[in-house]
């Protein structure tokens, strides 16, 4: 029995190897590689921003006063690319002779990983990057003065032991909701970064699963 139209299609796009539709086959393969190549391009970019960007705010945090910050934040970051760096190596393994389909699975999965485990990493991070910003201006002496009128007499009574018990119980209470809402404001920056490149993968993935039911 002769094949419908629509398995010929499926056959064509299903297998790498196919010689039937190649056109459809070219047409996936060239939008998977498209979008897996535009976000490695990306990815790596904004590695190396990381990098460059953690360097130079640790070299200017210590003539604006505030070692503390750039300290932490450079730890912080470089802890962030580094595993991103790992994760990175994965994707750039992944085999490109399989069909359009494989592929472009292969790379979903690879993108849920790697959300999972930045969106762990954003609980601790966000949290870090507050205390250290916080830290930063308690240990600066530019700052003192400012921090000290803001602390004066009037507030001598929320002092223990010459620690602002309120200002540290808010400390708490900031990194505690920065904890808990992490993962949020994670997916909320990565949407920011690379939600069209995102939509556009779940886009062909969605056009991909169609074509296979």
């Amino acid at each position: 029995m002769e094949k419908s139209i629509e398995e010929i299609w499926k056959e064509g796009f299903l297998k790498s190897d196919a010689l039937v539709a190649p056109k459809l086959n070219n047409l996936y393969n060239q939008k998977s590689t498209h979008i897996v190549d535009k976000f490695k391009r990306m990815f790596r970019i904004n590695l190396y921003a990381l990098v460059i960007g953690s360097i130079v705010f640790l070299i200017a945090s210590f003539p604006l006063d505030i070692p503390v910050m750039g300290i932490g934040y450079f730890f912080v970051l470089i802890a962030m690319v580094l595993v991103n760096q790992k994760l990175f190596k994965s994707l750039i393994k992944l085999d490109k002779n399989q069909s359009s389909y494989d592929y472009i699975k292969a790379f979903d999965n690879w993108m849920k990983e790697q959300m999972n485990v930045n969106a762990r990493m954003a609980q601790f991070y966000y949290p870090l990057f507050f205390l250290f910003m916080m830290l930063g201006f308690w240990f600066s002496d530019n700052f003192q003065e400012m921090i000290q009128e803001i602390l004066g007499k009037p507030h001598q009574i929320y002092l223990v032991n010459g620690i602002p018990v309120f200002w540290v119980l808010g400390l708490i209470i900031i990194t505690g909701l920065l904890a808990f809402f992490g993962k949020r404001i994670y997916k909320f920056d990565l949407g920011l970064v690379y939600g069209r490149v995102l939509k556009k993968l779940d886009e062909l993935i969605a056009d991909m699963e169609e074509l296979r039911k």
